[in-house]
């Protein structure tokens, strides 16, 4: 009895606990969209009144923050297709090859994660001032890119690690060619990680300030350094409800990035279930 109420204790101090770290990781960010529905012209919470007004604001005549807003966008548009040609074929060459140095070879992929984002927007400003690439948004997203690409390796290289390579030795065992492998198995099996890469290579990069902030221009800026400059030079309330919309944006992101992983679950194991019956391959590579 006393060792159940001991379990019993326990589970309610644990969730508990849980519970509190969940608001106080939650409460900044239910601070910032109770405010942006605020009639306070100085932002200030809890809000007196409720209004859309800073939301309308945003899209208003002479607003600087449409062209922040598509800045972003083209710029993490073309660094997500950076970043993805660099994880699939790094990802690829570590997991699918006998590369020599792997783990080298991954540490200096990874190392920029590790290197503060400061010092990188310095390097990346040496690099680029020189070739006048300064307000270039393919200069910025080359820069994103650099920070982006890291994270598209460790999701593509845990998603190939996690394909079963019984498939694609089922495949070669029947003539099928390297090429015809990766399109046909590999590929399809590795969408979902894909994906996943994909939306998280274009959140860094539609959220990355450092690296924007030392190679934007007056006329180039992207909606991270329009935020810190609204909030450096001037008051304008409509801080909030641009940060909502971005609070709402990376909400839906990770919903999509657990929609397609759990749509794409089964993929792999229906085809296991395939080969298993057919009798294709046993582990060891003879023929059942």
């Amino acid at each position: 009895m006393m060792q159940l109420r001991s379990t019993l204790a326990g589970r309610i101090a644990l969730t508990a606990a849980a519970s509190v770290i969940l608001l106080f990781l939650a409460l900044p960010i239910v601070v910032i969209i109770v405010t942006s529905f605020s009639d306070n012209a100085f932002a200030a919470f809890p809000p007196h009144a409720w209004t859309l007004h800073w939301y309308e604001a945003l899209f208003a005549d002479g607003s600087k923050w449409p062209a922040a807003l598509s800045l972003s966008a083209l710029v993490a548009a073309l660094s997500t297709v950076f970043s993805l040609i660099i994880g699939v074929t790094a990802a690829t060459a570590l997991t699918r090859s006998e590369l020599p140095l792997r783990s080298a070879v991954y540490a200096l992929v990874l190392g920029p994660l590790l290197i503060p984002n400061i010092v990188t927007a310095l390097g990346l400003f040496l690099l680029f001032e020189p070739a006048s690439m300064l307000g270039s948004p393919l200069a910025i997203a080359l820069g994103h890119t650099v920070l982006a690409s890291p994270i598209a390796v460790l999701i593509l290289v845990a998603t190939l690690r996690g394909i079963d390579e019984r498939l694609e030795d089922a495949a070669a065992s029947m003539g099928a060619g390297r090429l015809t492998i990766a399109r046909r198995i590999t590929f399809p099996l590795a969408a979902p990680g894909m994906i996943a890469a994909a939306i998280f290579s274009f959140i860094t990069s539609f959220d990355e300030f450092y690296i924007s902030q030392f190679l934007s221009s007056v006329n180039t800026v992207t909606l991270p350094v329009q935020i810190y400059n609204s909030l450096t030079f001037d008051i304008d309330p409509s801080v909030t409800a641009i940060s909502a919309i971005l609070i709402a944006f990376a909400i839906l992101a990770l919903a999509l990035v657990a929609l397609v992983r759990w749509l794409g679950s089964g993929r792999q194991d229906s085809l296991l279930s395939v080969e298993n019956t057919a009798g294709i391959a046993a582990p060891g590579g003879e023929a059942v």
